[in-house]
């Protein structure tokens, strides 16, 4: 920020405006924040900073966040188009020499490793090579991953071409709102994430509500197709676009946060990832019952604890009962609960639903064997585990055990 120019016209504001955005990165987490003043933006040091400093320090998954709060102007470049730059505090403003055009910028967030580049300019700078966004894509996402993961270069600034910048109270409306916004009323999704588009979006309506359209902030991608994370939220939270209104967009959102559960294991990601989704998945429609399904799994075999195992079983039965593993994975909890009656009336509506489902013909004759004591019963379960595709030994010595007229 630089108010104290050195040949350019002073300033007021611009140093407090900056050290209040300084806070607010702190706040959010930003581990580095570089502070540069009045005579210490002057051109050299703001090249180092760009060209040598950052390059050196930022890494792959580094976000990079510039604020700018001083002179602007507009020059044209080589092709007669127009070409917006910062003004240094040792530069006058028509010094494009000395100056930091925008096309610097866009080269220094080449040369820098981070994927994600912010540009906030607390000012009415125009004339930039843009790459054209595209809004579709953020759609319906539910994993950060799969917008956060892209590179991307984005600018904000302050006001339009031509414009002044109103404040109000002693302070700029435009930082205003943007303190705002990264304190969380950018979250237009309630997600608990606030992307710089959102972020962007919600400054433009503030501000323009704000001065009665006499100021017109500008959001802009430069370059990639990513979006820049400012307040990260739980993964599971995430969701890119409007939230599900209707009961068939709900259950859509549901099916949606389930596979993105399964994905999660089959991948072998934590299994509390993928008990987060499941939850999203039944806070968008809870009569989801491949979730319930899912839910009793996880709480049987990944994350032991058979209460909840239990009560995500039981309504896994009542809400997808044409699924045979809700019955199954039912069985296998009450058998580990000690009650094996009941264990054995939900295997067998497992195979009720499916007759040829060989995994649960090996568990019935484990039930049979180990906690029921019959021995007929469960030879009868191990000869129908083979019958439809078993291969466990395990059936088999214990069906040679039985003696020769029991074998398969």
């Amino acid at each position: 920020g630089i108010d104290d120019y050195q040949v350019a016209p002073k300033l007021s504001g611009s140093l407090a405006d900056a050290k209040a955005f300084a806070d607010a990165l702190r706040r959010l987490g930003f581990d580095e924040v570089v502070e540069v003043y009045d005579k210490d933006a002057k051109s050299k040091n703001l090249r180092a900073i760009l060209n040598t400093d950052l390059p050196r320090k930022v890494g792959r998954q580094d976000r990079v966040v510039v604020f700018f709060a001083g002179h602007t102007g507009t020059t044209r470049d080589m092709n007669g188009q127009d070409l917006g730059y910062l003004v240094p505090w040792d530069a006058p403003i028509a010094n494009v020499s000395k100056a930091i055009t925008l096309d610097d910028l866009k080269e220094f967030s080449r040369r820098v490793m981070a994927k994600h580049a912010l540009f906030i300019l607390d000012a009415n700078v125009t004339g930039w090579d843009i790459t054209p966004p595209q809004p579709s894509s953020l759609e319906g996402r539910l994993t950060p991953e799969e917008e956060t993961d892209k590179r991307v270069v984005q600018l904000l600034t302050a006001a339009g071409k031509g414009e002044s910048l109103i404040q109000k109270d002693g302070q700029g409306v435009f930082l205003r709102a943007l303190l705002a916004g990264l304190k969380g009323a950018a979250d237009s999704n309630k997600n608990g994430w606030v992307m710089a588009s959102e972020l962007g979006v919600y400054v433009k309506h503030q501000v323009e509500q704000t001065t009665g359209a006499a100021q017109h902030p500008q959001f802009v991608r430069l370059d990639g197709d990513g979006d820049v994370v400012l307040i990260e939220g739980k993964p599971s939270d995430y969701r890119a676009g409007a939230e599900p209104r209707t009961a068939a967009e709900r259950l859509a959102a549901a099916k949606d946060a389930y596979e993105t559960a399964y994905a999660l294991l089959q991948q072998q990601k934590p299994a509390k990832d993928a008990l987060a989704f499941l939850d999203k998945a039944l806070a968008y429609d809870q009569t989801y019952g491949d979730a319930y399904v899912l839910k009793s799994y996880l709480y049987l075999e990944l994350l032991p604890n058979l209460d909840a195992a239990l009560a995500a079983g039981e309504l896994a039965v009542k809400y997808a009962i044409q699924n045979p593993d809700s019955h199954y994975t039912l069985g296998l909890i009450l058998q580990k609960k000690g009650r094996f009656a009941e264990a054995e009336r939900a295997l067998l509506q497992a195979l009720a639903v499916a007759p040829a489902y060989s995994d649960v013909y090996l568990s019935l004759g484990d039930l049979y064997r180990e906690d029921l004591k019959d021995q007929p019963k469960s030879v009868e379960a191990y000869r129908r585990y083979y019958e439809t595709g078993g291969t466990d030994n395990r059936a088999r010595s214990y069906l040679e055990q039985a003696g020769p007229d029991k074998k398969q």
